[in-house]
């Protein structure tokens, strides 16, 4: 089985509780979470001028097709009262698929692994805690690796386990 690992993020309202009920409906209607990260608390990347967010990586256990993964975390976020307006907006939750195992997938509507994670550190922070070594299918570099080589300098706190 694949390891599917998945960033869920929140910066509006109650965000732990954003992030325990998708948690609760991926477990749902994706797979079995077999592991998660702490929680982080990062400024808002791209723009700055919003709420700051919680974040946490999850690796769920399942061989559901990518894009049915995509639609089911789609459906997720519109339970939990996401609206799509502004690129990079605020937000009751957010899910990104970061891998799918080692697959390499590019297609109009979703790009594995995540195009913009070895920029970011709200991603590899809880990534670095998940696991370390794990090898970025396109670049060949550890988590470590791209996370020592980062230049997103944006805050990112980890709260250990208080919410999760």
């Amino acid at each position: 089985m694949p390891d599917i690992y998945l960033l869920l993020g929140s910066n509006l309202g109650d965000r732990e509780t954003y992030l325990a009920k998708s948690r609760k409906l991926l477990e749902q209607e994706i797979g079995e979470i077999r592991k998660k990260s702490s929680l982080y608390e990062t400024a808002s990347w791209g723009k700055r001028e919003q709420p700051d967010f919680l974040n946490q990586v999850v690796l769920v256990n399942t061989e559901t097709d990518p894009q049915v993964i995509l639609a089911n975390i789609l459906s997720i976020e519109k339970k939990l009262g996401r609206i799509r307006g502004e690129k990079w907006g605020s937000r009751t939750i957010d899910i990104d698929i970061l891998f799918y195992g080692n697959k390499i997938i590019e297609e109009t509507n979703l790009v594995i692994p995540h195009p913009f994670l070895h920029e970011r550190r709200f991603a590899l922070a809880p990534l670095m805690e998940l696991n370390p070594e794990l090898e970025h299918p396109l670049m060949k570099k550890t988590i470590k690796e791209l996370y020592s080589s980062l230049t997103d300098s944006l805050l990112v706190k980890r709260l250990g386990n208080k919410f999760n």
